[in-house]
This record gives structure tokens, C-alpha cells and sequence, in this order.
């Protein structure tokens, strides 16, 4: 290396060749010439380019010093002009590198610096055919220019190390291999990020810029994982067979929530199953519209129940009973006037595009629904409840529009002020015979005041007397409570849904809006006592969340869930016949069932399998009115409803990973539903089948 650079100051030190005039022109303008083709061919390639500039050598827009450099010697033929150039870089050489270092009187060895790693691997970037092949060409071209091109390779060998460097300094931000050599300390790296970003220019050049490299994708294929969810559902045990002898009699409300159906859709729309808790399967079956035997003018009820006993899908030797109830749908214009209160949750949580911008639209679907002699209000909370809008007319549209397009989200989430607020608002609207909802759209996340479900449990308890209901919408997932909302609507005489898409919010509050916001029956409960000489076991399919005590059944202080006008409810047991090789319990040494109390069965060709009691209050009403019949052996027919029905209780039980089916798997659950789609007038059933699907591919 001494040899060489005692060369290149003697070489310095002689003076070079007196330049011709006009050689010393043309060779400057044939390359300025060289500088602006270049400049022209790579707009031309940015013109074809889609997604953005890709790696090349040269960068389309911000070529580095070397690459005009190259393209001038290319294009340059004359001796005078090769020797001119030459010198021009051979002093920048000098005044660069050399001449610095002898002035700190240091000799070659100097150069050397000790962040400097050893030297790195070159990176070849990606190029681009039609760049590959002019490249190709101008160095055919260039052979001819002797020493000099040479000279220029040298130079730009001398570079390629600080763009590999800088390529390697960005990547360095995403997870890849440690490159080879001595890793670069990090002073380095800041120092030299700091010059690159010193006016876009590149070594002090003013206007040359290095192309920024791309960083290269994750190495897990560009997914990037979710940010843990802090969501919660009920806890519940799945109800566990019991032995008809020991405990015959089962309680429970009834529940017309859909909430459970809808998230169970937007894990598997979202690539993934459910947790096993968000799946309430007597929610997924009462998601459905049923074409059940509606009441008759002559009733007492204004529901009429059917019951229907056939085989079990997913064990021949039980049977399926299936309690199948029909709400009278009253006519529209004989419904009372209704007061409704927009809670609106305009807390910061609900700023995604699936929470406070689909509800927005959800409740603008809504409106048109609305007859002029009803009223709405709207209640925003955030960091503070606020009224948004007083009670107006809902035929005053164009003001409640603009009212609710007004409400942004930010703050943190004071829901016990908002539904304070809320339920005055709804209590001043209020005359005699006027049906008053508070209709709160949440994510569930309340995180100032009462926040546990316990506590919101009280409070809407306490609340409940004022012949107020509350229903419940959510949104969003990743932080939807859903325990939260499923306490709010069960102990505010109202119905939870959770809006995902809005096809739902149609769904909720356009084609079922009369149901969800007009009751019909409250606080209705069902008691089921099976027959031990007929029945060994039997199991509830779901309702684990509204479970009642035996004695609550005759307690009309005791709440129950309710029942909306044109409301269909599904309950469904799964029995055990006595002698069934399916029975899971062995009999008891020392009891049996006893007998004496139920009517002779042997010689009846219909035997009670059980007894049905059902109790309800008018709405308002504070005492509670009874209905009860038999269930008898081959009661009803099975039909594509309750063949349906079965199916989408299959469904659910596979979610929840139920030990209870015997081998019974997707492929068996999408057989049945396809057999019993019936008409099937909005596809809903059709969608049910799809997610069935989803779920058997995801589950393998």
C-alpha cells in the first residue's frame, strides 16, 4: 500500500497536461449531456412503477456521486476529455483523503479508524431488468476508456462499502441475522445517520442524495400479532347431566339475547375460534328467527309455548325436548308511544371504525323506524356526561342527525354518570301509558365510577322500579366487556346484542326493532319436572348464566328475562330414558326413585315424560301468571325449526368444546343445518352453515 500511495504523490506532484480549450468544452458538455439522459431514463422508469420505488443499485431519484461519474466516462471517447476527468478525480482523491491526513501528520496508516469495522460483504439489491440491461450496455460501451474507467471502478469500490454499511444500519431496525464482522458500535451509527439527514445530502454534496433502502419484511411472513385484549365474558360451567330420582325439577329465565352469536361470528370472520366462554349457546339458537305457532286470540298468554320430543342428533339413545316459544306481534299502530334515550359511549375506546362510526350508522338505520309521535334523547359520557341532545320529536330527523354526527370519542369512560344522567332524562319524558327504553351502545369498557359487574348489577336494580327498560348494543372487540353488558341487560329488563357489521345493526334495529323495544311478558320463567319412572337423566343445553333457584319460581320479587313482541325462544333438554344404555350415573345402593307420587304410567300409551310450568307478568304488572301442561312421550313433530335448532346447539357445544357429543363433529352439525335451511328469507341460516365451515378448518 506504501508503493502505491508513493505513486499517487508523485503523480500529483508532476504537473499535468495543458488542457485544449475546445477539448476541455466538449468533454464538459458531453457530460452534463450524460448527467441529464440519466435523469430522464430514470423518470421514465418512475412512470411505470405501481407500489412505489424499489431497490437499485443507483436509486431512481437520489443516484449517488459514483453513478454520474460512471455514466461520464461512458460517454466520453476523446484522450483530452479522459485526461481532464482523471486529473478532476485524482485531485478530489487527494483533497479529500490524502492531503488531510499528511497535515495531521500522519502517514497511510493514519486512515485507519477504530469504529470502523472490517470490511462487510457487499449487498446486492434487487435490480430491475431494463436498469440491469442499459447498465450492461454503457459498459460495453465504456470498455475503451482504458485507465481511466478503471481509476473511476476503483473509486466506487471504495464507496460500496459505506452503502452497504448504511443499507445494513436501517435494517438493523428489524429483526434479521447478525451480519458478518465486527458489528458497527452504535456512536457510529447515530453519527452517520445524523450527516445523511443534514440537508438530504450525501459527503457535504449538496443536491446528492443516498437512496433511503426499503427495510426488509418481517421474518414471520409480515404478520404482526395483536396487542393482547383485556375482553371478559361470563364465567359459567357448562350445566352437567343430572339424575332425575335426585334432583327432577329445573329452573331458569328465559333469554332473548343474540350478543354471544355475533362475537362468535366476528372471531371466525377474523381467522380465529371463539373463547370458549363468549359462546352462550342458547344465544346462538334464539339468534334465529323461528317459524313457531304464534298465540291465538282466545290464549291467556300472550305467547303460546310448543314443545316437541325427538331423537338426539348426536346420541340416538337420548332425546331431544325442545321448548319452542311464539310473542304475539301486535299491530304497529297500536303500540304506545315510545321514549327513547340515546346512551351514547364517546369514550376514547370507542374511536375504531367498528365502534362510535358504526354506531353512528346502526342508530341512523334506526330512525326512519320510528313513528313522529315518539321521542329521542341523547346522552354522551366520556370523561363527563353530557345531554347532546334534549327530547325531540323523532320526526324531527335532520336534528338528531346532526346532534349525533356532533359526538366524537376522547376521554376516559364515566359510565355510572351517563346512565344516572340517562335514566333521569327518560323518567321526565315519561306520561301514563308510554313505554320509556334506555338504549345504551358501548364497548363495555368502563373504567371511572361503578365498574364491576356486581356494583352495575345494584345500581340498575335500584333503577329497574321506575318502569324504565335498559338494552344493551356493544361494539368493538379487543376491550368488550361482554360480562359487563350481559349484567346491565339482565338486570335492566332489556335485551343485549353486539353490533359487528351493519347488516347486524339491520338486523337489531330495523327488522327486530319492535321486539327488542316493546315487551310483551316480563320476568318469565320456566320449570321443568321430569318424571323419574321415564326419565334416568337429563341436561339443560345452555341458559348456565340464568340459572334460578328451585323456590325462585313462585318468588315474583325474583327477576326474570323478557319476552319482545313477535319473539321467538328456544330452551333445549337433552333426556336420558330410563333403561338407555346412555345413562352416565349408576343407580344409588341405598335409593330409588319413588313412584307413588306420579300417576300410573304403564298403562297410558303416552307416559309423562315431564311437567312444564311457565310464569309471567304483564308489563308493569307486580303478580305473575301461571301456564302448565304435560310433556309426553312423541309430543309434536319434528320439523326443519327444531331439526335447526339442534343443529345450531350442536354447533355451539363444539365451540365450547362439549364432552357431551360422542364423536358428532362439524361435518355432522353442516349436514343437519343444510338439510333444515327451510325458506330462509335473509340468509341467516345460510351464514350460520359458512361459519361451521370456518370453524372446522380453523379447529384442525
Amino acid at each position: 500500500m506504501t508503493d502505491e500511495f508513493d505513486k499517487l504523490k508523485a503523480a500529483l506532484k508532476s504537473a499535468p497536461p495543458a488542457p485544449e480549450a475546445q477539448a476541455k468544452a466538449r468533454a464538459m458538455a458531453l457530460a452534463m449531456q450524460a448527467f441529464d439522459d440519466e435523469r430522464e431514463e430514470n423518470a421514465a422508469i418512475r412512470q411505470g412503477l405501481t407500489d412505489g420505488p424499489r431497490l437499485t443499485p443507483e436509486g431512481p431519484r437520489k443516484a449517488g456521486l459514483m453513478q454520474g461519474v460512471r455514466e461520464m466516462f461512458s460517454k466520453l471517447s476523446t484522450k483530452a476529455g479522459l485526461a481532464a476527468t482523471t486529473g478532476i478525480v485524482a485531485a478530489g482523491l487527494a483533497a479529500v483523503v490524502i492531503i488531510p491526513q499528511m497535515q495531521n501528520g500522519g502517514g497511510p496508516e493514519a486512515i485507519t479508524v477504530s469504529e470502523t469495522p472490517a470490511p462487510k460483504e457487499r449487498v446486492q439489491a434487487p435490480v430491475r431488468q431494463d436498469v440491469a440491461s442499459a447498465d450492461e450496455t454503457r459498459a460495453d460501451d465504456g470498455a475503451a476508456s482504458g485507465g481511466a474507467s478503471e481509476a473511476v471502478e476503483e473509486l466506487a469500490e471504495s464507496e460500496a462499502p459505506m452503502e452497504a454499511d448504511a443499507m445494513a444500519d436501517v435494517a438493523a431496525a428489524e429483526p434479521a441475522p447478525a451480519p458478518s464482522g465486527t458489528p458497527r458500535p452504535a456512536a457510529t451509527v447515530r453519527k452517520r445517520a445524523a450527516i445523511g439527514d443534514q440537508n438530504g445530502a450525501l459527503g457535504g454534496i449538496a443536491g446528492v442524495t443516498r437512496p433511503m433502502p426499503v427495510p426488509p419484511p418481517p421474518s414471520d411472513g409480515g404478520y404482526v400479532q395483536p396487542e393482547p385484549d383485556t375482553e371478559a365474558f361470563p364465567e359459567a360451567e357448562q350445566n352437567p347431566v343430572k339424575v332425575a330420582s335426585e334432583e327432577p325439577v329445573s329452573t331458569f329465565s328465559i333469554d332473548v339475547d343474540t350478543a354471544s352469536y355475533s362475537v362468535v361470528r366476528s372471531s371466525l370472520n377474523a381467522g380465529r375460534m371463539p373463547p370458549p366462554d363468549a359462546v352462550r349457546v342458547e344465544e346462538m339458537v334464539n339468534y334465529f328467527p323461528y317459524a313457531y305457532a304464534a298465540p291465538e286470540a282466545d290464549d291467556v298468554a300472550p305467547f303460546k309455548p310448543t314443545v316437541v320430543v325427538s331423537e338426539t342428533p348426536w346420541n340416538p339413545d337420548t332425546q331431544l325436548v325442545t321448548v319452542a316459544i311464539q310473542g304475539e306481534m301486535p299491530v304497529i299502530e297500536d303500540r304506545p308511544p315510545l321514549n327513547l334515550v340515546f346512551l351514547v359511549d364517546s369514550s376514547g375506546s370507542m374511536s375504531d371504525a367498528n365502534k362510535l362510526p358504526l354506531l353512528k350508522q346502526s342508530l341512523r338505520l334506526m330512525l326512519p323506524e320510528l313513528r313522529p309521535e315518539d321521542q329521542v334523547a341523547i346522552v354522551a359520557y366520556a370523561g363527563s356526561s353530557g345531554l347532546v341532545l334534549p327530547p325531540t320529536p323523532a320526526g324531527e330527523r335532520a336534528k338528531i342527525l346532526n346532534a349525533l354526527d356532533n359526538i366524537g370519542a376522547g376521554g376516559s369512560t364515566a359510565g355510572a354518570a351517563g346512565l344516572e344522567q340517562a335514566y333521569a332524562v327518560a323518567e321526565e319524558m315519561t306520561e301514563e301509558g308510554e313505554i320509556s327504553r334506555v338504549l345504551l351502545a358501548t364497548d363495555g369498557d368502563f373504567n371511572v365510577g361503578l365498574s364491576s359487574p356486581d356494583d352495575m348489577k345494584d345500581f340498575i336494580e335500584k333503577k329497574r322500579d321506575s318502569g324504565t327498560f335498559l338494552s344493551v348494543l356493544g361494539f368493538g372487540r379487543g376491550n368488550l366487556n361482554d360480562a359487563l353488558m350481559q349484567s346491565l341487560a339482565q338486570n335492566g329488563n332489556g335485551q343485549a346484542a353486539y353490533i359487528d357489521t351493519l347488516n347486524e345493526a339491520r338486523k337489531v334495529l330495523v327488522d327486530q326493532l319492535t321486539g327488542a323495544l316493546f315487551p310483551i311478558a316480563s320476568d318469565v320463567k320456566i320449570q321443568v319436572e321430569f318424571n323419574p319412572t321415564e326419565v334416568a337423566e337429563y341436561r339443560l343445553i345452555g341458559y348456565e348464566t340464568r340459572a334460578l333457584k328451585r323456590e325462585d319460581f313462585n318468588n315474583d320479587k325474583v327477576d326474570a328475562g323478557e319476552i319482545g313482541a313477535g319473539h321467538s325462544v328456544t330452551a333445549i333438554y337433552e333426556v336420558t330414558p330410563v333403561g338407555s344404555p346412555a345413562v352416565l350415573n349408576d343407580p344409588l345402593r341405598y335409593g330409588s326413585a319413588d313412584a307413588s307420587v306420579a300417576p300410573a304410567q304403564a298403562e297410558q300409551d303416552n307416559p309423562e315424560l315431564a311437567f312444564l310450568r311457565m310464569r309471567w307478568k304483564e308489563p308493569g304488572a307486580s303478580e305473575s301468571e301461571l301456564l302448565e301442561f304435560p310433556i309426553t312421550e312423541g309430543m309434536g313433530e319434528a320439523t326443519d325449526e327444531t331439526r335447526f335448532a339442534a343443529a345450531i346447539a350442536g354447533f355451539g357445544q363444539l365451540l365450547k368444546g362439549s364432552d357431551y357429543l360422542k364423536g358428532w363433529s362439524y361435518a355432522d352439525a353442516i349436514e343437519l343445518a343444510n338439510g333444515a335451511k327451510g325458506t330462509d328469507e335473509f340468509g341467516y341460516r345460510a351464514e350460520a352453515v359458512n361459519l361451521m365451515r370456518l370453524a372446522q378448518s380453523l379447529s384442525q
